[in-house]
């Protein structure tokens, strides 16, 4: 299908600017996490704006070091940043007007004039009284257009609107195609799940480190496979709540938990050389099949770690709980060694392709009727009666069904007939959500 690409504008500057304030001031529907601490952006966010009939993509970067460092993670970080604005078609160089000028805003000032994309500098902090002091030391930077905001208090944000729409070029119309479904990496910090997303696109999207918490929003990326475009997501990672007690690490796991609802399909990572699962990553799971009714694959990482008795002790651990994991897919793989990663986006589209399946009302009927003579359910020694049932949506496969007295079919009434559905199909690895309702 023919898509307009829209223009892209890209808001860069040192760290702790206000890059992210601003980008919320801007965005309606995505939110980057905006503290006032350094280096809390550390990839990159994209949403689409409008003001006035006009359209752009706005995205916001990490902040920008040109100066050499050991840490990997400021490194990836100023990578991204520079390959964004590569793309882009204007860039908001932003500044700190309480801070006046710096060495590294000069920097980056230099590098832009060499990328040769038009930039608007944003002097921020307007409404502190040092800013307007501060504000004429800027022209030495070069840059011809200018506005004076406070990303904070969103003051004079029609000005830089104005001066946006001044330079953007028209939109694009190009070939696209929506994804065809969408799939999340989920998982406790320092798992894997960067690591995997990194060898799913054959590309470094995510930045990766033994550092936890490295990844601290959701990251979306289009992967193309079997002809189709597939929405990929690498997400921070997720403690038991009770051990979240920085601000930051909060607003990690409410990023992780958007994404989860928005998802398809979830690849749930867990470190394969455990001993035995942890409440915490049984809880993700559950949450994520039973409650959010998401395809999973249950995927242990870092199998090049594991030995038998490793392995042996963690099998032990999950009998427990067969009830879940005998409705569920797990694959032993190690982002590592690359062992196993092959199979996963094979695994993924079959269970797509279970998670869409849709199924004929006669046959559902007939095979629930069978059953229900087969082994009769009560209630309190009344008899429940079936009538028939109906498929009313795919992804999750939802389907009705039609009695004397739903308030009778309880949980354990309705988990009957799911085993039913599932010894007649194959439906591993999918749920299934079933609505009780009067004939």
């Amino acid at each position: 299908m023919k898509k307009t690409q829209l223009p892209t504008v890209t808001i860069v500057g040192r760290t702790n600017v206000g890059k992210s304030t601003l980008f919320n001031r801007l965005s309606d529907n995505v939110k980057a996490i905006a503290l006032d601490r350094e280096g809390v952006t550390r990839d990159f966010l994209r949403d689409t704006i409008s003001w006035q009939g006009r359209s752009f993509d706005l995205v916001d970067t990490g902040g920008i070091s040109l100066r050499k460092t050991m840490d990997p993670l400021l490194s990836q970080s100023r990578a991204i940043a520079l390959d964004m604005i590569k793309e882009t078609d204007i860039v908001l160089f932003m500044v700190d007007g309480e801070c006046g000028l710096v060495t590294e805003d000069r920097e980056i000032a230099q590098l832009l004039h060499k990328y040769g994309k038009h930039v608007i500098l944003v002097i921020n902090k307007m409404d502190i009284k040092d800013a307007a002091d501060n504000r004429f030391d800027f022209d030495s930077l070069g840059f011809t257009d200018q506005c004076f905001v406070s990303a904070a208090h969103g003051k004079n944000l029609i000005d830089l609107f104005e001066l946006v729409m001044k330079y953007l070029p028209d939109p694009k119309l190009v070939e696209v195609q929506e994804p065809a479904f969408k799939v999340m990496l989920l998982g406790k910090p320092n798992v894997g799940k960067s690591s995997l997303m990194n060898l799913l696109l054959q590309k470094d999207r995510s930045i990766v480190s033994p550092e936890p918490g490295t990844t601290r929003e959701s990251l979306a990326e289009r992967v193309r496979f079997y002809q189709e475009d597939i929405q990929l997501a690498d997400t921070p990672g997720v403690r038991r709540m009770r051990s979240v007690t920085d601000k930051l690490e909060g607003m990690m796991v409410q990023s992780t938990m958007r994404a989860l609802k928005d998802s398809d399909i979830v690849l749930l990572l867990i470190d394969g050389s455990s001993d035995h699962l942890v409440d915490q990553e049984l809880k993700l799971a559950f949450y994520a099949f039973d409650s959010q009714y998401k395809a999973l694959i249950i995927l242990y990482n870092k199998n090049d770690l594991v030995e038998e008795v490793q392995k042996a002790r963690l099998d032990h651990s999950i009998e427990e709980y067969e009830f879940l994991f005998k409705k569920i897919v797990t694959l032993d793989i190690s982002c590592k060694t690359g062992k196993n990663v092959g199979r996963i986006m094979p695994m993924v589209k079959e269970l797509w392709e279970k998670h869409s399946r849709s199924f004929n009302q006669n046959e559902l009927t007939q095979l629930f009727k069978e059953a229900t003579v087969k082994k009769p359910l009560y209630h309190n020694k009344n008899l429940l009666m079936f009538f028939s049932a109906h498929q009313v949506s795919t992804a999750p496969i939802t389907i009705v069904l039609h009695v004397n007295q739903p308030t009778w079919f309880g949980p354990s009434q309705v988990a009957y007939y799911e085993r039913v559905l599932r010894q007649k199909y194959d439906l591993r690895g999918v749920p299934v959500k079933f609505i009780v309702r009067s004939r």
